[in-house]
Formats: structure tokens, sequence, C-alpha cells
């Protein structure tokens, strides 16, 4: 979809669908009074009988004839003003998205812009509302063949109104990061949405060296040889189960100072998770193929940050495995030698992801990190305990865990801190190994970042599990079914805030 600002009165112009924000309660503004006496009172009669009352997220369509230029005219409620935010407008603008495309309309203005909100200026509120324009048309449909004409048309063209010709300029620095972002989360969405036949660990290492060209940053790919002499131990012992050859994706961008330390971002890539050995039960299996919503987050991310040129040094490592059950996958008991060097009791080859992961930590020690951080849809458990709502962050710095937690309420995509005492660790001891890759039932999701906390050791590292939230069942505003891809969003504000950017 195209987005375009513009000058203008809202009641003037000439548009497919014009769009206006309403605070619940709030109709008599002099906009809301100029368009009821337009509409010969309609709008009155809807709000005195219920059919709008503003509430976040309610519309109602109005058709003005020739009372007024726009065809249509949708009012959008926005909830109570004193809570109105930047994520209201993402979730509003996701919901006008929604409403467009349902009624077959192609193009629209909205008055978004000029709208009273809490939590950022005129840049930060074009940014949230294209953000949930953009992301509010995305959808995942080029295996569809059939019925095509059933699928409502994609929004082409949308018009951002400005009060003053001075406000284009922020409003345009707010769109163009939006675009930016929104390509990182398209991407990692389609990443997550490709089925299992389609998508390999060398499908994801294609992915990065189209990206790498794109974006001007270096490339590396370890395969199997490589991998098996640096000994990736945690890493091939999951991947042994496949016919798919391993990956690992190290991803280098150059944007601050060459005296700089990066930052590193890792995430887990396993294409397909069937479980191995320990098979996870037959329902719901096929949504497996989301258990790389990690390694998808870190490419969307670079793929934003290259586009936005931030001043930063970043690398992004992805462990790409497919975990399946052969005669050559690995066995509960056996015992795995990590790249580490720390040996790994497997109780359980379901408990795959911190293997990869385990691995990939250690090579990121090669780069000497400002910091660290991994996503992984690592545990069942975070679901339990948190929902769809929320990622658990864990992590062994507490000034870098309060800054993620900043960046997801500023992003809309909200973290929550789970605790990381050393008696969780305690579960994880093993009597044949150094340790052992599940520490049972009780706080799985907490046992799970202890295992990799070994691994992180004194680095600088917060780790983000994803698994209840990379992952849409139902589809909410500007998150449709499927792949949220979750993650980008959150990073990129991350790191442009480190960078002052």
């Amino acid at each position: 979809m195209n987005l375009h600002l513009k000058k203008g009165s809202p009641l003037q112009q000439k548009t497919a669908c014009l769009v206006l924000g309403v605070f619940e309660g709030k109709f008599k503004t002099p906009l809301l009074k100029e368009l009821d006496q337009a509409l010969g009172g309609a709008l009155g009669r809807a709000v005195r009988d219920g059919e709008f009352t503003g509430k976040v997220r309610e519309t109602v369509l109005f058709h003005p004839g020739k009372a007024l230029p726009a065809e249509r005219v949708l009012l959008a409620g926005l909830g109570k003003e004193k809570s109105a935010g930047l994520e209201y407008l993402r979730q509003v603008a996701g919901t006008v998205s929604g409403a467009l495309q349902s009624r077959r309309i192609h193009s629209f203005a909205c008055n978004f812009l000029s709208l009273p909100v809490r939590g950022g200026g005129l840049a930060e509120r074009a940014q949230a509302i294209a953000e949930g324009l953009l992301l509010g048309t995305y959808r995942f449909d080029r295996f569809r063949t059939e019925n095509g004409k059933e699928l409502p048309p994609p929004l082409k063209d949308g018009v951002l109104l400005v009060d003053k010709q001075a406000e284009v300029t922020a409003a345009r620095r707010g769109l163009d990061e939006a675009r930016a972002i929104c390509r990182g989360v398209c991407l990692a969405r389609d990443l997550v949405n490709e089925p299992g036949n389609v998508k390999s660990p060398e499908y994801l290492a294609q992915t990065a060296r189209t990206l790498a060209d794109e974006g001007s940053f270096a490339l590396r790919v370890l395969e199997r040889d490589a991998l098996e002499k640096e000994g990736f131990g945690g890493l091939l012992g999951v991947a042994q189960g496949s016919v798919r050859e391993p990956r690992l994706i190290v991803m280098e961008y150059s944007g601050g100072s060459s005296e700089a330390k990066p930052i590193v971002l890792v995430g887990k890539g396993v294409v397909f998770d069937a479980g191995g050995i320990s098979l996870k039960p037959a329902e719901k299996m096929d949504e497996m193929k989301m258990d790389m919503a990690g390694a998808a987050a870190v490419l969307g991310t670079f793929q934003a940050v290259a586009a936005l040129k931030l001043p930063i040094n970043l690398v992004g490592i992805v462990p790409a495995v497919e975990n399946m059950p052969s005669g050559s996958a690995m066995r509960p008991g056996d015992i795995l030698t990590s790249l580490s060097g720390r040996t790994i009791e497997v109780l359980n080859t379901d408990a795959e992801g911190r293997l990869i992961l385990a691995d990939a930590l250690t090579w990121a020690k090669r780069y000497e990190p400002r910091l660290v951080i991994d996503l992984a849809t690592l545990t069942g458990a975070c679901v339990i305990a948190l929902g769809h709502q929320a990622t658990a962050v864990l992590g062994n710095h507490d000034g870098l865990i309060r800054q993620l937690i900043r960046a997801g309420e500023n992003s809309g995509e909200r973290l929550w801190q789970l605790p990381l005492w050393d008696e969780y660790a305690a579960q994880l001891k093993s009597d044949v190994a150094d340790l052992k890759n599940t520490g049972g039932r009780p706080a799985g999701t907490i046992t799970a970042a202890a295992f990799l906390q070994k691994f992180a050791e004194d680095t600088s590292w917060a780790h983000l599990d994803i698994a209840g939230t990379a992952w849409e069942e139902k589809g909410r505003p500007y998150v449709p079914k499927g792949g949220t891809g979750v993650g980008v969003r959150l990073l990129v504000h991350y790191l442009k805030t480190v960078a002052g950017a």
C-alpha cells in the first residue's frame, strides 16, 4: 500500500473513504458537529441508538451522497482519550485496514495524525499509524490458486492528513521508518508461514544471502564440514535426524565506529520441529513450522536495520536445523559435547532449541560483544505462564532487561520478566554429564533460560521466549492469523534507542 501525506481539511477530501478517529463520548468536537450536519443528523442518531460509542476498534460507515466530496465516511473508535497511546493508534489503524478491505474499498484518507495521544510526537504517531495500516494489510496467500476472487482486494492508497505544511517533514520521517520496519516484520511473517516442505536450513541461508546483497552487510554460512571441524556438537546432534543439512548463518552489519563492540542477536532456527525421538503429538504439529520464529525475527531485524542505516554494529547468528525422528536421530540418554566443551545429557530430544542456542551463544563470544540477545520459541511452559499476550524475558543484566521492557511497551510487543535465581540451575544437574537438557516440568521456561545462561556465562545477556507470541490463532488488529513477526519491532526500537538514532 502506498501511504502519502497531505495538508488539508478532512471534510473537503475527495476520496473513496474518509476515515475519522473518534474518542469515546467525544462527539461534540467542531469537526464531528460539521460532519453530523452534512449527514443530516445520521451521526447523532447512530450515537443515540448505541450503534457507535467510540469504544476502541469500534467502527461505523456512512454514505454522505453529495453532501461531502468523500464517497463514504468511516468512523473508528479510539476509546477513552485519557488512555489513548501509540498502541491504540496501531490497533485502530489495523482495524481500519481490515474494515476497508472487507468492504472492498481500495483507497482512503484519514485524520489520525491530528489526534491527541500520549507517548510521542508527530513522527512517532505517524510511525504507529503506518505500522497499523501496513501490517493490517498483510496476508500470506501465495499458495492459493483457487477462489482468488473471494479474497478482498488489498488497500492500494492511503492519505494521512496533516494540519500544517510544517508538519510534513516529521511525519514523513515516521512513515519512512514504518515502511522499513514493516518490511522486516512481513519478511519474518513470510518465513514463519512458509510450509515445512519449502523452508530448509539452506532456505534460511539463501534468504540471508539475498538480504546481505540488498543491505550491503557481510555474511558467512557454515555448512556441515565447517560445523564438524569447529565442534558444534549441540547443533549437529539435533540435525542428525534429518536429511536436510544444518547451517550456521552469521550476519555482520557495521554501521558504527570500528572500535565499538557489536550487539549480537541470536535466533533459534528450527525449520520444523517434530520433536525427534521424543515425538510431539500429532495435533497441531503442523504449527511447528513456526519453530524458527526467532531466526525470522533476527533476519527481519537485519533487513530493517540495514534499510534504516542505523549507526550501530550488529551481528546476527542463526543456528538452522530440522528436528526429525529417524534411524540416525539422537536418542534420549545420548551425551553431546557442545562447542563450549560442556557435555550435555539429552533427556528429551524435544528440548532441542536450547542445544543449538548453546553453541550459537558460545560462537557469539568470538565477537567480544557489548551484549547478546537471543530469541526463541523455546518452551510450551511459557504459553502456560503468559498466554499469547506477552513474551518472557530473562537474563543476567537487569539494566538490559529494563531497556527491553521499555522498548516492548513503546513498540507494542510487550515483555514480562521472570526470575532467574541460582536455585533453578540445580534442576539441570546431571549424574553422567556436565548438565542435562531439561529440568523437568516445574518452571520450564526458567530452567530453559538457566540452561542457556551456562553458555552465555559473564556476557551481558537477555533471553526472549517468544513461544506464546510468535503465532496467532485467531487474528487481531494488525496481526492476522499465522506468523506474527514478533521481535522485529521490539528489537529495532531498542537498537534505535541504543544507537541514539
